[in-house]
């Protein structure tokens, strides 16, 4: 794939080329493809193909499934890559499934295992804001209790804080989601709302109830930065520099 150095208004196809643009803006071109989509389908030396094509789009939906679940804590959290990243990360939790043929291996059933779970711990929605730089003192999950502590919590201190950030709320979510059937319930916790000052202010995260249903448990914390003018909080350069990571799959 080339990609295009000088300026040109073109998108689409023009003499077989095909003009797009990229995530980041960039002008990107593609030389059309030779082989029609029917032979991809039919053709027994495209049945690699076929299969891939399979296992992807059953990947990808999981990974809207899971979001659309998430989409109550995730919607402030901003990131444009966290799509294609979840479908990257997804893709080895599905090749953790070493029950079906190669072409059907699902996500639900390589979740099960030790591996994928490790794989997709830790995950971060926001690549530009990982919790371990903006939450820099170490938390207590307690997964029997449903409670996340962090016992000496000094926001001045324990935050890589962004410039003009006057204001910080940390919040915890309790996902019980199932990637056979796509479907979850989320619990969210309370939400502390701290200024940001050089104070040790202990946070205590619980859950009033747990979700239910079929599936596996998926805690997640979050990170947000506010600004306060004239007495109302505003959120801090419209989320870039909150954070939202998966810390624990059970």
């Amino acid at each position: 794939m080339a990609k295009l150095a000088s300026l040109l208004k073109i998108e689409g196809t023009l003499d077989g080329m095909t003009f797009y643009k990229g995530p980041d803006g960039e002008i990107l071109v593609k030389k059309k493809s030779g082989v029609s989509k029917n032979r991809i389908a039919n053709d027994p030396a495209f049945i690699r193909t076929r299969e891939n094509g399979r296992e992807f789009g059953h990947v990808a939906a999981c990974g809207k499934s899971f979001r659309r679940a998430l989409n109550s804590v995730l919607y402030d959290v901003k990131d444009r890559s966290k799509t294609a990243r979840l479908t990257q990360a997804l893709a080895k939790v599905k090749n953790q499934d070493t029950i079906s043929i190669r072409g059907e291996r699902k996500v639900h059933l390589g979740i099960q295992t030790q591996e994928a779970k490790d794989s997709l711990r830790y995950f971060d929605f926001n690549k530009n804001a990982p919790l371990t730089t903006v939450l820099k003192e170490a938390y207590v999950l307690d997964t029997v209790n449903a409670e996340i502590g962090i016992p000496q919590f000094n926001p001045k201190r324990n935050l890589g804080i962004p410039q003009g950030a006057t204001h910080v709320e940390i919040s915890a979510a309790h996902l019980k989601f199932d990637f056979e059937t796509g479907e979850g319930e989320l619990v969210k916790s309370n939400i502390e709302n701290i200024f940001i000052e050089d104070t040790e202010n202990p946070v205590t995260l619980s859950f009033a109830t747990n979700p239910s249903g079929p599936g596996n448990d998926y805690y997640l914390m979050k990170v947000v930065f506010y600004q306060t003018l004239n007495n109302t909080l505003y959120p801090l350069n419209n989320g870039i520099y909150n954070a939202l990571q998966l810390i624990e799959i059970v």
